[in-house]
């Protein structure tokens, strides 16, 4: 009986005042029909591509061609969506404080055999206060392979769906990659969502 005592005095060393409500993913489907997504890729691509880099450099941890998308760019209306599911999805699942969309839309383009981008997260120093990291799903899933999005909160990661039009989001702290395309290409916008600093 005395041991038992013990057992119970320490299994709960700490009162927490509230628990961690933070999802690690979340996600919208359907956030674009096929038409818009197809229209996003021709903007994207109408912009000229260039070639994707990391903040440290690394060129063996990233294959893909970008071009940054600005509500200039006839983008004003992703920009409102967006705006909406993320207000939507951030109140349900993640409840951070956020500022907006600051660094513009990423158009990214995988092409086979080896279009990925390693293991990665989303925050550096002396860059704003990413907060959530959004990528949306912009090709048909039958018209590449490969190219999975993963989002590790475990050792083999949870693979996102790649249908066509789904938004998903993340906290930017997480790990994350884009599998290899294997045949055809991949196509994603992405962006980040900013905020204070985490406290």
């Amino acid at each position: 009986m005395t041991e038992t005592i013990k057992q119970n005095k320490f299994a709960n060393s700490s009162w927490n005042f509230e628990l961690d409500e933070v999802e690690n993913y979340s996600f919208w489907n359907n956030a674009f029909t096929k038409e818009e997504c197809e229209k996003i890729v021709k903007i994207g691509k109408d912009k000229g591509l260039i070639t994707g880099t990391t903040f440290n450099s690394i060129n063996n941890v990233r294959q893909s061609n970008i071009s940054w998308l600005y509500p200039s760019d006839d983008m004003e209306w992703v920009f409102r969506k967006v705006t909406d599911i993320v207000l939507n999805l951030n109140s349900r699942f993640f409840q951070f404080e956020l500022f907006g969309i600051n660094e513009g839309f990423q158009f990214t383009n995988y092409v086979a055999p080896s279009g990925n981008y390693g293991k990665h997260i989303d925050r550096s120093i002396n860059i704003p206060v990413r907060k959530l990291s959004i990528s949306i799903q912009l090709t048909n899933p039958e018209e590449y392979e490969g190219g999975e999005l993963k989002v590790f909160d475990r050792d083999e990661g949870i693979t996102m769906s790649k249908e066509q039009g789904t938004l998903i989001m993340f906290p930017s702290y997480m790990l994350h990659e884009v599998m290899p395309v294997t045949k055809g290409e991949r196509n994603s916008l992405v962006t980040w969502i900013t905020g204070k600093q985490f406290k």
